[in-house]
């Protein structure tokens, strides 16, 4: 990798690498490189700017979780040409861990339970001269507050007051919110990736039939809140759940790759979002009118066992921070008193 430290074999080996680094082996100083100055770190929950709030907000989830392990599943990556110059190369990744941590100190989850919580994360990240300069992450919340007891709607409405109220609180990602970084790439043209674009954005746009024709009967699938599914039934449950919720929200596909390596099946990696007002019945209950954004990040396994043995989706991540979607609901409705 051109203009990179000569420990890297490759784009998935740093960022495991680093990921490890910082949270594992308590490198946490070491952000000042391993990210940019001025960073942009979104999240469904925030928008945090510099490496400097960065090193502050990872402090204060070790604070709490000091027991905390990142463990990289797998990293979809394709090359960044804008971004490349003649000393470095640039790389966009999208980044899939499993999360174990106990819940050990007070911190933004309240008392300490003890409880050890599992959850999972999906991060893209674009690379440039060896660090981190633009970075979208979710992190499946729900599933780690419902794994420490509370239910979800209750503890987002706790957090509102505990962070100030409806003034003060951090404020979710919105497209108000959103800051423009130096990454402005939207991934690659390869085909697997095109594939899981094209069956994604066919099923916001209603057409929920073609998950029998695209999804494996036997798909495994890692959805919001720990929930894990299986097959067709849980792949129209989710996704219709979702849509169904906002079903006039405009859905865009933000950021697309597909990879086929050695040892591993063809996959692809999405970022895309929803913008519109909660007006339907879903997975967020009775319509509030609320208007709402909604960042999510998925990942997709293709296999053999499609309809006509064409190829289909055999393992699916989706992700998003259901807490930031209750959150923005409970600002615009009130119901946060």
């Amino acid at each position: 990798m051109r203009g990179f430290d000569a420990k890297w074999r490759d784009v998935p080996h740093f960022i495991i690498g680093i990921t490890r680094e910082i949270w594992e082996d308590r490198g946490i100083g070491s952000l000042r490189h391993r990210y940019a100055p001025g960073l942009i770190v979104r999240s469904p929950a925030s928008v945090v700017v510099d490496n400097t709030n960065v090193i502050a907000a990872t402090l204060a989830t070790l604070a709490e979780f000091p027991d905390r392990a990142l463990l990289g599943e797998d990293v979809i990556w394709c090359e960044d040409p804008e971004g490349a110059t003649a000393a470095s190369e640039a790389f966009l990744s999208s980044h899939r861990l499993v999360c174990t941590a106990t819940h050990s100190h007070p911190g933004v989850y309240g008392s300490p339970t003890g409880r050890r919580v599992t959850y999972r994360i999906l991060a893209d990240c674009a690379i440039r001269d060896d660090r981190v300069c633009d970075e979208w992450l979710v992190r499946d919340q729900s599933a780690i507050v419902r794994q420490l007891g509370f239910d979800v709607v209750e503890w987002t409405r706790g957090l509102i007051a505990r962070e100030g109220g409806p003034e003060r609180c951090v404020k979710p990602l919105t497209q108000a919110t959103d800051i423009a970084g130096p990454y402005r790439g939207r991934g690659n043209d390869n085909e697997w990736g095109a594939r899981y674009a094209d069956t994604i954005g066919r099923i916001m746009a209603a057409d929920l039939d073609v998950i029998p024709r695209h999804y494996d009967r036997a798909a495994g699938l890692c959805h919001p809140g720990g929930e894990d599914g299986l097959g067709w039934a849980d792949a129209d449950r989710f996704w219709l759940g979702l849509r169904a919720a906002f079903p006039d929200a405009g859905f865009r596909i933000d950021h697309v790759i597909g990879r086929a390596d050695p040892l591993m099946p063809p996959r692809a990696a999405l970022r895309w979002s929803l913008t519109g007002r909660h007006s339907g019945w879903g997975r967020f209950g009775a319509p509030t009118g609320a208007p709402v954004h909604v960042m999510g990040i998925s990942q997709a396994e293709y296999g053999p066992f499609g309809e006509a043995g064409r190829p289909a989706i055999r393992r699916e991540w989706a992700l998003i921070d259901e807490t930031a979607i209750w959150k923005q609901i409970l600002l615009r409705t009130g119901a946060h008193d």
